[in-house]
Order: structure tokens, then C-alpha cells, then sequence
């Protein structure tokens, strides 16, 4: 058994747009990659899965009806390969080994995605950013945050977001919101709980694999929680 932790962290991609609302903004993405350099110094094999929210969603793209929710979601994967370019840049300029592996064919940009390349590139250190989704339309970054931390074998999922974790409901629409440091994955598929979508959480579930939720703007927050301290996060399992 490896003593080197290996873990897939998701980062939603509103959140490279800081208060911009769209885009990428560089204070972050500078942020992001010392988070992740610490882990790396700690010999922890990270892979990276990014959403595309701060340039195209697929779903919204084709609300209006002129776009075809299969061709949005395409254009939504092309903006995750946009969001893994942006992050391999930042996380080089710190002095990290990355690779970026896309769903969909674009040797151009990146190497295409290979189980067992993506494991050995994580075997020498270095970190994986997973692009594209899945390949596949109508299947969201969350779900391929969990079929990629499944086929890598990773030990746990680490969904970073703005908030601390997971409440019973929207912390800013009620003021007795109920903070959740446990949930088991039915309690997270409950509708006023959204932690995931539902197909990431049941794939979660029937790989007995862990999500953690927390705060991807505190300060070494990703290392204390692989280290065991989970009192700033919420946890999904059994």
C-alpha cells in the first residue's frame, strides 16, 4: 500500500472569476497553484478537474432554445480546456509539473486522456489537470471529478468552493441554516441539499469514495484536510 496520499481536487470555474463575475482572474489562479504546491511538497499526488461557469455553461447556453443542449455542453467542455490551460500556466510559474488531459482529441493543446498515462504522470509527481468533462454531453464537471478520482484510485474528492461546506439549506437566504460536518450520500442527494449532482454522488456512493466540501479560499485548508482535520469542511460517506 502507497503512503502517498492521492487525491482529486474540483474547482468550480465561477471561482477563477473572483468578483468578476467572468473570466479568469490571475490573483487566483496564483492563489490556486501555492494551495496546490503545498500539497505537492507534501507528497500528495494531485489531480484537477476545473467547470467552465466563468465562460460558458452548457445548460444556460441553450436555455433560449437556439442552441442544442448537446452543442452547448461541447462549447461548455471547450471552456474547461480554456480554465486547464490558464491553471498548467500558473501552476509552471511556481515551479509545478503538470500535465493537462483533455476527454476530447486536442494534441494541439494537450495530451488526450489515458487512464494509465494520467496514473503514471501522478506516479512521478506530477499534477493532472483532467479537462473536457467526460467527452460526453448532459454529464457535469462534478461527475467527472468522481470518475476520474475512481479510475486514478484516488483516496478522497475535495470539492472546493466559497463556502465552509454544506447546510441543510442556502445559508444566505436563511439565517437558521444548519451547518453539516457528516452526511451520508443519501442525505447529500436530498434536494435542499446540494452537494453534487445526483449521478456524481451515486457513482460516489457505489465506489465508497469520500467528498469533502470546503472553503477553497482559506489558507491551507487542502492540506489540513488530507492531514485528517476536518472541522472547516463537510464530508460525504457511508
Amino acid at each position: 500500500m502507497r503512503t502517498t496520499k492521492r487525491v482529486l481536487v474540483k474547482f468550480s470555474g465561477e471561482a477563477l472569476a473572483g468578483e468578476n463575475g467572468f473570466g479568469i482572474e490571475n490573483s487566483i489562479l496564483k492563489f490556486i497553484a501555492s494551495e496546490i504546491k503545498e500539497l505537492a511538497l507534501n507528497d500528495i499526488e494531485v489531480g484537477i478537474v476545473i467547470g467552465g461557469g466563468n465562460i460558458m455553461r452548457g445548460a444556460l447556453a441553450a436555455k433560449g432554445g437556439l442552441i442544442k443542449r448537446t452543442s452547448g455542453d461541447h462549447m461548455g467542455m471547450l471552456a474547461t480546456v480554456i480554465n486547464a490551460i490558464a491553471l498548467q500556466e500558473a501552476f509552471e510559474s511556481y515551479g509545478l509539473d503538470v500535465r493537462v488531459q483533455s476527454a476530447i482529441q486536442m494534441e494541439a493543446f494537450c495530451e488526450t486522456y489515458i487512464m494509465r498515462r494520467a496514473q503514471r504522470h501522478l506516479e512521478k509527481g506530477r499534477v493532472v489537470i483532467f479537462a473536457a468533462g467526460t467527452g460526453n454531453p448532459y454529464f457535469t464537471t462534478d461527475t467527472t471529478a468522481i470518475l476520474r478520482a475512481v479510475e486514478i484510485d484516488a483516496q478522497m474528492v475535495i470539492k472546493a468552493t466559497k463556502v465552509d461546506g454544506v447546510y441543510d439549506k442556502d445559508p444566505h437566504k436563511f439565517s437558521d441554516a444548519v451547518f453539516l460536518n457528516a452526511l451520508s450520500y443519501d442525505e447529500a442527494m436530498q434536494d435542499n441539499i446540494r452537494v453534487m449532482d445526483d449521478t456524481a454522488i451515486a457513482l460516489a456512493k457505489d465506489n465508497a469514495l469520500p467528498i469533502v466540501v470546503c472553503n477553497m479560499f482559506r489558507e491551507g485548508n487542502l492540506l489540513k484536510i488530507i492531514r485528517g482535520d476536518t472541522s472547516l469542511c463537510s464530508i460525504v460517506q457511508n
